[in-house]
């Protein structure tokens, strides 16, 4: 490694140690050159294959033990001590390219390819040999992403790990299974714990979320068997749903499944913070669609029930998307429900989603058109870099759905008014225009969209 890079690592730790214990005095040498060591011997990969796995256990057993400042300290040693020697590389690439054309390319090709794996990936490799070590990694990256906003010397550590961790969740590799109310209760307080769109509020929540007209679906890993990596939720119902308050009630009436007609998904959620950018979700929909047509040939319709989680903070930042989208009837209404123009305290409260209007019938009427227009208008206009400015909507998008129906109060929780004063969204799933509309996304940016939608945004 250079001597300014080992330089800057040794400064940066002992400045992280000092921080995290209050102290000023330099952490001892001893400690720094056992871990040091440690990584080392693990990048060496020395003795055999016991010795090999005690060693990464003992380094992750380490690392596991350090606060959050010493973590971080531990990631720059591994990410600028353990890199390719640009010295090595140079001479590969030289003699690569005086090869090149010659029958010593293919050789001088496997040498420059050799001298350009650091080693990092050795280390990281080690890692994934020891019981637990999958999630260990995953955990470890899920720091790496904390850590790196602030840090970007960490950037190289954290693509070679995204790329490890891609092949090692390829979607080839990973199991869908059903979760039910009789699945281990491990994996129950799994459900409860990663829920992202709609809170588990009890058990008796969780219990109706899997009744016998409701599916849930995972993604697992063969070393992870316990942990999913990503979840849906499913509502199996006569037709298009509209309100999610509905579709958690646990009073409800249970539905034959047999008789539903459409199959809608509420919820979606990504569990593991460390495998950010490694992509599964749209094979996760595919599966699932698939199963759910063999197990209920009747099903015809596929679609979410979505939030438009940036909607509201959107609107707060494009304050003319509000004045376009109230026209003069509008106000007149509004007038007449006793918001006097754009500044009436009670129309700011809910437009800042710090109250909502579905108590107040007239106010509700009122709010719906104009409100409906920004939202379409948001998801079929509102673009960063040329993809959707709302996540969910570029993940059904990008995985072929469509934008089928905005849905006025369809959420009245705190955080529904919150997001998107209670406006939902369904994506419809057609098995038939999938293909064509992912493509058409993918090259083009092209949103497919009802025409009530596209006459909304027109508004």
């Amino acid at each position: 490694m250079a001597p300014g890079l080992m330089s800057r690592s040794l400064t940066m730790v002992r400045e992280m140690v000092a921080s995290a214990t209050g102290r000023k005095e330099e952490p001892s040498e001893k400690t720094l050159e056992r871990i040091r060591r440690q990584l080392r011997e693990c990048a060496e990969g020395r003795g055999g294959e016991v010795s090999t796995r005690q060693r990464a256990a003992r380094l992750a057993d380490t690392y596991l033990r350090l606060d959050d400042a010493a973590r971080h300290a531990f990631l720059r040693i591994i990410a600028l001590e353990f890199g390719p020697d640009p010295k090595r590389v140079a001479k590969a690439h030289e003699a690569y390219q005086a090869a090149v054309g010659s029958e010593r390319q293919w050789d001088a090709e496997a040498q420059l390819r050799a001298a350009m794996r650091s080693s990092r990936i050795r280390i990281l490799t080690q890692f994934n040999a020891i019981p637990q070590g999958v999630k260990f990694l995953v955990d470890l990256r899920a720091d790496l992403l904390r850590f790196l906003p602030g840090d970007k010397e960490l950037k190289s550590l954290d693509r070679e790990l995204e790329a490890r961790l891609s092949a090692w969740f390829d979607v080839g590799f990973l199991e869908l299974a059903r979760i039910t109310w009789n699945s281990p209760a491990a994996l129950l307080e799994k459900l409860v714990e990663y829920e992202a769109v709609h809170e588990i509020r009890s058990w008796t929540d969780l219990k109706n979320r899997l009744d016998s007209d409701r599916r849930c679906y995972g993604f697992f890993h063969p070393r992870m068997p316990l942990e999913p990596l990503i979840f849906v939720e499913v509502a199996l119902v006569e037709e298009l749903a509209d309100n999610v308050q509905k579709l958690l009630d646990e009073q409800a009436p249970v539905l034959d499944p047999q008789r539903a007609g459409a199959a809608i998904f509420y919820s979606i959620s990504n569990t593991q913070d460390g495998l950010r950018g490694v992509s599964f979700g749209n094979f996760l929909l595919k599966r699932v669609v698939e199963d759910l047509r063999r197990d209920f040939p009747k099903l015809d319709t596929f679609a979410t029930l979505s939030p438009l989680p940036g909607l509201a903070r959107w609107t707060r930042k494009h304050p003319a998307e509000i004045a376009a989208a109230f026209t003069e009837a509008d106000w007149k209404r509004l007038a007449a429900a006793g918001v006097d123009g754009p500044d009436a305290p009670r129309l700011r409260e809910v437009l800042d989603g710090k109250a909502g209007c579905h108590e107040d019938a007239a106010l509700a009427r009122a709010l719906r058109e104009p409100l409906l227009r920004i939202a379409a208008r948001y998801l079929l206009e509102a673009q960063r870099e040329g993809r959707p400015v709302d996540p969910v909507a570029r993940f059904h998008l990008g995985n072929g759905a469509r934008v089928e129906r905005l849905n006025w109060l369809a959420d009245t929780s705190a955080k529904g008014f919150d997001q998107s004063w209670g406006v939902m969204v369904n994506y419809l799933y057609d098995p038939d225009r999938i293909e064509d509309n992912l493509e058409s996304f993918a090259c083009e940016g092209r949103i497919d969209a009802a025409t009530a939608v596209k006459r909304l945004a027109r508004r």
